[in-house]
Parts: structure tokens; C-alpha cells; sequence
């Protein structure tokens, strides 16, 4: 394990501190989809509520995904990402002190900002990587860039269970978010140590001009993601509300589970280059994705029998069996969806992934809210989440399929 670590320190210097960037980023983001919906409902927040002021972020990536996906294609990247790692901690600590004050105004406002500064980093980074980092780098430094969800999951919640175990009133979730919101700011002297001298492909046509991609192939490599992202948007944000509500697990008991799921996640992320050269894309996509599947299916059912006291271990277990496979797949259908597309379109499907992924989950975030409100239960929504998963495996398997045929045929280009 030790020397497989030591190849992810070899990657380029600017590929390592932008993906330290991310990292603080995306410390803020599990913390808020951690942590934000338990103190919100410490401060007399509705299910309902939390979902529709969340879906105003989701809302805020989708209406700048496009514009932003056209306008990075042949352009820096680099000034953008100086947007975020600026505008997403600040944003943060808005929110914070709306709910804290219960200013609807300020929420709302800065849920919708957090958004827009957060897409400046989830659409860029990507094609940062596939334009910057020599080819036989690509997937450590993908695999590595979608590590920094799990690493930051580790570090948030050893940090909440510690603090919020030893003095819950002390290191209330208020207080951790604001103090670990603030410490993220980090993130712009790591962003002042990337390259000045950033790779950038010449165009030709117009960047915004939409005849100029390739549709057909990006709506082939998109329509599984759209699948995968709707299930996703029902059950992601809503986790520490399902163990919170249904199992009455404690902020800081929430924070451990979420923190060894993170280890198990980052294990096998560091194996994901290998296991995909060992084994491929048509065999290690699918069955991880499926595991994954039975194992969120297992864990919803526990609440027909949440009254026994071993429910909530056999719900642990299964999101910690959960997660590392289903976040295994995902670097890997990143790289082969970047592929397939082509240099060309790769600006736009990154633009477009987000997009995704932001408007299923505005769209899951309001239709939780409702069927919460309508008190159907959470088993039953994460039931539609795993019928989505089903589906989305399918057709992965499918876009594979025409990867490898198009790869035989000469059409990818690496």
C-alpha cells in the first residue's frame, strides 16, 4: 500500500495543489451534508425545510454549469478557481449564521451563492486535469481528485466525533462548521502555488457556439450519469436524517460511521487504477455499482424493524459496505465518459455532468421535501433510488459496450 502511495506523489506539482484545493472544498461540502441538517433541526428546521433550502444550492451549480462549460473551453481555468476557493468558504459561513439568526432571506441567498462558487471548481477541475497531467497520470491524478471527498469526509468527522463527543454544547454543530468553515479558506494559498503556466488547447470554432459539439455522443455518455444522479439526489443529502430520525443515532455517532466509511472509500480508491488495468471497465463498473445496490437496499429496510436495537448496526454496516463501492465506479465512469466524448467535447460534457448532477439533485431535493412532507417513509424513497441505480448500471454497461467498439475502431482518443 505504502508504494502505491508513493506513485500518487509523483504526479505533476499543480495537479497535486489543485486537487489540495478541492479538498478543502469538499471538507466544507460533507460537512454541510453531514452535519448542516442536524443543526438546522436543532434549531427548529422541518425535514421539508432543510430539502427546500438545500435545493437552492443545487439550483445555484445548475444555472452556471453551461455558460461555464462553454466559456473555460479554450480559456484558463486557473482565475476560476481562485472564485472558489474563496466564494465556497464564505458562502458557508453566511449559512451558518442564517440559520443561526433564522434569516430565510440570507439562506436562500447564500445557498443559491455557495452554488454558483462551488461550480467553479466541480466543472473545471476535470478538464484541468485531462489538458495538464501527461497521459499516463490521468487516472492516478482522477482517482486521487475523487479521493478528496473521502479524505475530507475523514478529516470532518474525526474531527466532529472527537470534539462534539467530548463537549456537545462546546463544540455544538454550529460551532464546528463555523470554525472548520473559516479554516478552509486554506484553500487560496494552495491555489497561489499552482502553475501560472497552464496548458490550454487552441480552438477554432466559436466557444459558444452549440453546433460545434458532438451531441449525439455526448448524449450517449450522459444519459447513464442522469439516471445514477436522480437516484443519488433522493438518498445522498439525506443520510444523517435517516440514521438521525430513524435510528436516533447521535451527531457524533453519525460523524464516526461517516468517518470509516471514508477510510474504506480511500483504500480502494488508492487500488482503483489497478483493479480497472486488472480487471477493466466492463467487469469493475457493473459489479461494484451492484454491490453498492444491495447494500443501500439492505439498509433502508431496516426501518421496519428499527425498534431493535441491532437495526441500526446491521444499517451501519451496510452504508459502510455502501459507499467505497459506489464510490469506486465513479472515477472510472468519469474517465471513460471524458474519453469517449473526445478533447473537443470534454469542456462541455464536464459542464453538462454538473449540470446533471446539480439540477437531479434541485429537482430530488424538492421531490424529499414534498414526500417528507406527505410522511412516506424514508425506506420507500431510498427504494426509488435503488430502481434509478438499476437502471443507470444498465445502461453504464451498455455505454461501455460501445467504448470498447469505437476504441477497436479507432475512434478514442486518449
Amino acid at each position: 500500500m505504502i508504494t502505491t502511495l508513493k506513485e500518487y506523489t509523483k504526479l505533476n506539482r499543480s495537479l497535486l495543489n489543485i486537487i489540495t484545493v478541492e479538498f478543502f472544498v469538499q471538507l466544507i461540502n460533507v460537512l454541510f451534508v453531514a452535519i448542516l441538517p442536524l443543526y438546522m433541526k436543532k434549531e427548529g428546521y422541518s425535514d421539508a425545510q432543510y430539502a427546500h433550502f438545500t435545493s437552492y444550492r443545487y439550483f445555484g451549480m445548475l444555472a452556471l454549469a453551461l455558460f461555464l462549460g462553454m466559456y473555460i473551453k479554450g480559456r484558463k481555468i486557473l482565475p476560476l478557481i481562485y472564485i472558489a476557493s474563496i466564494g465556497v468558504p464564505f458562502f458557508a459561513l453566511l449559512i451558518i449564521i442564517g440559520v443561526q439568526f433564522h434569516l430565510t432571506s440570507l439562506l436562500l441567498i447564500a445557498h443559491l451563492l455557495w452554488g454558483t462558487a462551488y461550480t467553479f471548481i466541480q466543472i473545471p477541475i476535470l478538464p484541468y486535469i485531462m489538458r495538464n497531467a501527461p497521459k499516463e497520470q490521468q487516472t492516478k491524478a482522477i482517482t486521487l481528485n475523487f479521493a478528496t471527498w473521502s479524505m475530507a469526509t475523514i478529516t470532518g468527522s474525526l474531527i466532529v466525533a472527537v470534539f462534539n463527543g467530548i463537549d456537545p454544547i462546546i463544540f455544538s454543530e454550529r460551532n464546528l462548521l463555523f470554525v472548520l468553515s473559516l479554516f478552509c479558506f486554506s484553500g487560496i494559498y494552495f491555489t497561489m502555488k499552482i502553475s501560472k503556466n497552464e496548458y490550454v488547447p487552441i480552438i477554432k470554432e466559436s466557444r459558444t457556439n452549440l453546433k460545434d459539439y458532438d451531441w449525439t455522443i455526448i448524449m450517449k455518455a450522459l444519459v447513464p450519469t442522469v439516471i445514477i444522479a436522480i437516484g443519488a439526489g433522493f438518498t445522498i443529502p439525506f443520510m444523517s436524517l435517516f440514521f438521525s430520525n430513524v435510528h436516533n443515532m447521535s451527531t457524533a455517532m453519525f460523524s464516526t460511521l461517516n468517518m470509516l466509511t471514508a477510510i474504506t472509500v480511500t483504500i480502494v480508491a488508492i487500488y482503483i487504477p489497478r483493479i480497472k488495468d486488472k480487471y477493466g471497465y466492463h467487469r469493475t463498473i457493473p459489479t461494484t455499482q451492484s454491490i453498492a445496490i444491495i447494500a443501500l437496499m439492505i439498509m433502508a429496510t431496516t426501518q421496519y424493524y428499527s425498534q431493535y436495537s441491532f437495526a441500526i448496526i446491521i444499517a451501519s454496516a451496510f452504508y459502510l459496505i455502501r459507499q467505497p463501492f459506489m464510490s469506486a465506479a465513479v472515477p472510472m465512469t468519469s474517465e471513460i465518459t471524458m474519453k469517449y466524448v473526445g478533447e473537443g467535447n470534454r469542456e462541455m460534457v464536464s459542464a453538462l455532468t454538473s449540470a446533471i448532477w446539480s439540477g437531479s439533485a434541485y429537482f430530488s431535493a424538492v421531490g424529499f421535501g414534498i414526500l417528507r412532507h406527505l410522511n412516506v417513509a424514508y425506506v420507500n424513497i431510498f427504494w426509488i433510488t435503488s430502481g434509478m441505480y438499476i437502471i443507470g448500471v444498465i445502461l453504464y454497461s451498455m455505454l461501455i459496450k460501445d467504448y470498447h467498439i469505437r476504441e477497436k475502431a479507432g475512434l478514442i482518443s486518449h
